[in-house]
């Protein structure tokens, strides 16, 4: 099993307050969420600690030929991701607080698997991913990144999904909250470093030169406690990926509480980070990722996860 990062709040701990709070969060297990069958060689669930690395006790399968790691990866015989795992159902703690799943965690597995190496996760908050990548605490990112011009200054991307933003409202949308623009004078709760902050800052400067009210921008450092704000009725919204979105409103303990507002917000990938100056390091995942799409294991995974109706597929 995996070890996995936790953005600030592990997620087990937080499913036990968004329950409390009337908001079902993403602590719950993954029978919570869709579960279609999954190709075999789909990586399971990761066993993850809160604090830092986690190692794969499994032994790994000889790589495939043409999906070759880096020769320090086939040398260490495994491969490290930072990922923040506050961020369901892309990556978060199962219930029992340590066991990191999701739609990331399974593909950082089966990156690895078609590698032929063990996978660890270290557990690293968003707002210092990038830094921490860098700084050679991991080999690679994954944590629903957006692939943006700026982060492109930072670290060489491998894409592989386009996912919107979106806006989760209490039910009924008492503040006929739709768009961006609908935030105007009301207040919206996000996670601190993301390009959700972004776009909301951004909407801020335009309305500010329309003359219109700003909003209410209320930033956290863990998705997971934005998404509390909304069920403890602090906030009017709560901004973040469409996929996140979705899974929120589809669980069971979630149900009459909220709706989607409106459809997914400005479409944008998401990709894998790695070091500039990682050799081999981006033919190699860029060929992972191409054999995960050949083979339908990607596919199988956003499926697995509930996540199919909230991204595009690249392939």
């Amino acid at each position: 099993m995996f070890m996995m990062r936790s953005r600030a709040l592990a997620l087990a701990g937080a499913m036990a307050v968004f329950v409390a709070a009337c908001s079902g969060s993403a602590t719950a297990a993954p029978s919570t969420a869709p579960a279609p069958s999954v190709a075999p060689s789909v990586a399971p669930s990761v066993a993850a600690s809160p604090s830092a690395e986690a190692s794969v006790a499994a032994s790994p399968s000889p790589s495939p030929a043409g999906l070759v790691p880096p020769d320090r990866i086939k040398t260490a015989g495994k491969l490290i991701f930072c990922s923040d795992v506050s961020y369901a159902p892309e990556e978060f703690f199962a219930k029992d607080g340590t066991t990191a799943q999701g739609s990331d965690i399974d593909i950082a597995g089966e990156i690895a698997q078609k590698w032929g190496v063990t996978v660890e996760i270290d557990n690293t908050g968003f707002d210092s991913i990038i830094l921490a990548l860098n700084a050679k605490k991991c080999d690679l990112v994954i944590s629903g990144m957006n692939d943006t011009a700026d982060r492109q200054k930072q670290a060489d991307f491998v894409d592989y999904l386009s996912v919107g933003q979106g806006l989760l409202v209490p039910k009924g949308n008492p503040k006929g909250i739709h768009t961006l623009d609908d935030l105007s004078g009301k207040s919206v709760a996000v996670q601190l470093g993301t390009t959700n902050l972004d776009a909301l800052t951004a909407k801020n400067a335009e309305l500010k030169t329309a003359g219109k009210p700003a909003i209410d921008i209320q930033g956290f450092k863990a998705d997971t406690q934005a998404f509390a704000q909304l069920g403890l009725g602090r906030v009017d919204a709560y901004s973040t990926d469409s996929p996140v979105v979705a899974y929120y409103n589809s669980l069971p303990a979630n149900a009459g509480k909220y709706e989607i507002g409106g459809q997914p917000i400005a479409p944008a990938v998401i990709g894998i980070a790695m070091r500039k100056d990682d050799t081999g390091m981006k033919a190699a995942v860029q060929a992972a990722i191409d054999a995960m799409y050949a083979d339908g294991t990607l596919k199988a995974i956003v499926a697995k996860w509930g996540m199919t109706d909230a991204v595009v597929f690249l392939k």
